[in-house]
């Protein structure tokens, strides 16, 4: 793993750059709710829901935190933004709002100390470049039509045969489920469930579920490769941490809603969770991948607290999509001949 400099975001407004103390939030540890045998209480549901955006925007580069007046401005314009009742932009933008606002949940908030981006490292807060082979590689698969079943997310693709469609659009993997997690479009909630040598984490999209060992064993053989990658965990202090390898080149690397970068053999990803008050469970991941990015990045999203029960992720029940994509893509074949 190449050396990441730790950045770590906590409390109001505060950015704090180094490492993060091996004690978690000291001042706090009399009040750290635990379990029986000791160790924090991460247990329950927790929502991780966000206006703020993964990459700082390009119109707030060089601003890491906005002021009180301009995370008003910011949130107004981000949430009309993304009203799905709008009827503007035409025939297409109607059909592809057929989800109208009452089935979205963006979130209607920044994250409390205003931060411009959820990537606090690299300082610009953007995603690093990728490599000039990554980069290669991707323009290569561009060039050769590769089939996009790889793909975790993939938005528009013309459905041929069921090889065209991407995992998360057959209801398998991706969206916001990670790993690492992102806020996104619904469905922002993950269940911890503890053990004292087990750490199981439940993702409400696509129902995904991994059980992390903390018993110490030696993770999987570099042959053995997995979707959700092989994670073992340890206790840092008051802090959970999860060190993830040995995913398949068939995913990527990272990916967002919209994007795949890299494939995900080479990817080590490390994740932080910190409880730093009764309601907040703070989520830090970096990404550290040197055959994909130039350098590792890191992100910190604080998880709220919730009252609410997972709801059952169904997608693929009674869905005729792939259906009707394949029929759509027969009837154009017809016509071409």
């Amino acid at each position: 793993m190449r050396q990441v400099r730790r950045v770590v975001a906590l409390g109001v407004g505060v950015l704090a750059t180094g490492a993060l103390l091996a004690g978690g939030v000291s001042a706090q540890e009399s009040k750290m709710p635990r379990m029986a045998w000791g160790s924090p209480d991460l247990s329950g549901v927790w929502d991780f829901r966000t206006i703020t955006p993964l990459e700082r925007p390009v119109a707030l580069q060089g601003k890491q935190v906005l002021t009180a007046e301009e995370a008003a401005t910011f949130t107004q314009q981000a949430i009309a933004g993304r009203n799905a009742d709008r009827r503007d932009g035409g025939a297409r933008r109607d059909v592809e709002r057929a989800y109208n606002d009452f089935w979205w949940d963006w979130g209607d908030d920044l994250t409390a100390d205003r931060r411009t981006s959820l990537i606090v490292d690299p300082p610009d807060g953007r995603i690093p470049a990728l490599t000039a082979a990554a980069e290669a590689k991707r323009l290569a698969r561009r060039e050769r039509g590769l089939r996009p079943v790889r793909a975790r997310v993939l938005i528009g693709s013309p459905a041929h045969g069921p090889e065209d469609l991407g995992l998360s659009e057959r209801c398998m993997l991706g969206f916001n489920s990670g790993p690492p997690m992102l806020p996104s479009a619904y469905n922002n909630n993950v269940q911890v469930m503890q053990t004292p040598d087990h750490v199981v984490l439940v993702n409400e999209m696509i129902h995904e579920v991994r059980v992390v060992p903390l018993d110490g064993r030696p993770p999987l053989g570099d042959t053995v490769r997995q979707w959700m990658g092989d994670s073992r965990g340890h206790w840092e202090g008051d802090t959970l941490v999860v060190t993830s390898r040995n995913y398949t080149s068939k995913t990527g690397s990272f990916y967002t809603l919209i994007q795949t970068y890299g494939a995900g053999d080479t990817l080590e990803l490390v994740e932080r969770f910190t409880r730093t008050d009764a309601d907040t469970l703070v989520y830090e991941f970096t990404v550290d991948d040197a055959a994909t990015f130039v350098a590792p990045f890191t992100a910190v999203i604080p998880m709220q607290r919730s009252d609410n029960s997972l709801f059952e992720y169904a997608c693929h029940e009674g869905n005729y999509g792939m259906t009707n994509l394949l029929q759509g893509a027969r009837v154009q074949q017809r016509e071409r001949r």
